[in-house]
């Protein structure tokens, strides 16, 4: 049996994810499972997550997935670099995995290979800090960079699903990892791209009423203005009624002003234990000076964003001072793997694991308590990065949900019958 990796957010789960897995499946025509990296309350694009990561990863078995890990949030909000390299050392550590799929515009895993390869080198990265030291963003140097090295592959660096992909594949190379990579081309709308409403209904080349593929952020605006008819033929059936039990959705206009709070009390010597904080570049101090002089977060974002600062990058850093997570927080390597959700196969997945894995598994949250030191500090700031996503609710929810909540358990007793819990 092939056991396929697939790293996601799934923020909402959508039919672009189940396309992924079932040419992922279609490509292994034997038994095929799949083990998802999921991010937790916190997504990269620094916002929190439509649903808390239990929803998700229910939704995610509901689309096809065997087994979902955690990817904790100090990778999961972190650049693209610290993200693929958190989620790959976690496939790795299961000992089981042996492809990973992922999704790029390319569509062809050899050129994305090249680049790789090429960013690996150190002639291209004395280039990249030569051109960052000129003051070019990071994204437009490495693009350079590759260019000048190996011609046009570099202008694959471009788009961010060959960004991305390009960096598991360059985790999985330092980690001298035998999984093999395997890319899924990118089908629809692309990431980040918003339709007006009457191009979402407009007939597709099959001839249903809705396009086949729109991206998450599209399905995420929809649902933030309550157009919860238009996003539901892109999710899987029964994920709608998941993602509304949990009443209003979290938006992080209820943390606004704690946001802001936070960014106002901070010093340069806070900023700077900040990860990527930049203070060797003089970041620090135009945080500072944004920190007192903003009136709302996007104010605060519009002072200190310049053209080699981004936007991306001072959200990250504005999230990360909100939850408090330190340089010094970020382990080198994960020290754990924590379920999140599985089904029948994930079960045999998880016993296979425990034979083969490199790192301890958590399946309950009292394993936890078990933990080395490094694996205990993870695993509580974590709980405390949920106790402030909880914030995020229009209405407050108790504290602590992190050591309550067990893995959510789909277990397929015949065909016509299936039994989910949480616990």
């Amino acid at each position: 049996m092939h056991v396929a990796g697939i790293v996601a957010e799934y923020n909402p789960f959508h039919t672009g994810h189940a396309y992924q897995i079932a040419q992922t499946k279609a490509a292994f025509p034997g038994d095929c499972a799949v083990v998802a990296v999921m991010s937790g309350n916190w997504v990269q694009q620094t916002h929190c997550a439509v649903a808390d990561k239990w929803r998700r990863a229910q939704i995610a078995l509901m689309g096809g997935v065997d087994l979902v890990l955690e990817l904790p949030t100090v990778w999961a909000t972190a650049s693209a670099e610290s993200f693929a390299w958190g989620a790959v050392s976690l496939l790795h550590g299961t000992g089981v995995v042996d492809v990973l799929s992922f999704g790029s515009e390319y569509g062809e895993v050899g050129p994305l290979e090249q680049v790789a390869a090429c960013l690996d080198r150190p002639d291209c990265q004395e280039r990249l800090h030569t051109l960052i030291g000129q003051g070019m963003s990071m994204a437009s140097a490495r693009e350079s960079a590759v260019r000048e090295q190996i011609g046009w592959e570099g202008k694959l660096l471009a788009t961010p699903n060959n960004n991305l992909g390009i960096e598991y594949i360059r985790a999985l190379r330092r980690l001298d990892s035998p999984i093999t990579p395997m890319t899924v081309r990118r089908e629809g709308a692309g990431h980040n791209v918003l339709l007006a409403p009457q191009e979402m209904t407009q007939p597709n080349s099959t001839g249903s009423k809705a396009r086949s593929f729109v991206s998450a952020t599209q399905l995420r605006e929809c649902l933030s203005q309550g157009l919860w008819s238009q996003a539901e033929p892109y999710f899987v059936p029964g994920e709608r009624g998941i993602l509304e039990q949990g009443g209003e959705l979290p938006s992080l206009v209820q943390i606004e002003r704690a946001m802001l709070a936070r960014v106002r009390t901070m010093s340069q010597t806070d900023w700077a234990g900040l990860p990527d904080s930049g203070g060797e570049e003089g970041l620090t101090q135009r945080l500072e000076r944004a920190g007192r002089q903003c009136v709302s977060m996007e104010d605060f974002y519009q002072q200190v964003k310049t053209k080699r600062y981004t936007h991306a990058r001072i959200r990250r850093l504005a999230l990360w001072a909100y939850l408090g997570i330190r340089a010094q927080d970020i382990p080198a390597q994960p020290p754990y793997l924590r379920a999140l959700a599985f089904n029948s196969r994930g079960r045999e997945l998880l016993r296979a694991m425990k034979e083969r894995a490199q790192l301890p598994i958590v399946t309950k949250p009292a394993h936890a308590q078990k933990l080395e030191q490094a694996g205990q500090a993870l695993f509580s700031l974590e709980s405390r990065c949920t106790d402030l996503y909880d914030l995020c609710f229009p209405s407050v929810v108790k504290p602590g949900r992190e050591w309550t909540t067990g893995p959510v358990i789909m277990v397929v007793e015949r065909k016509d019958a299936m039994e989910t819990t949480g616990g």
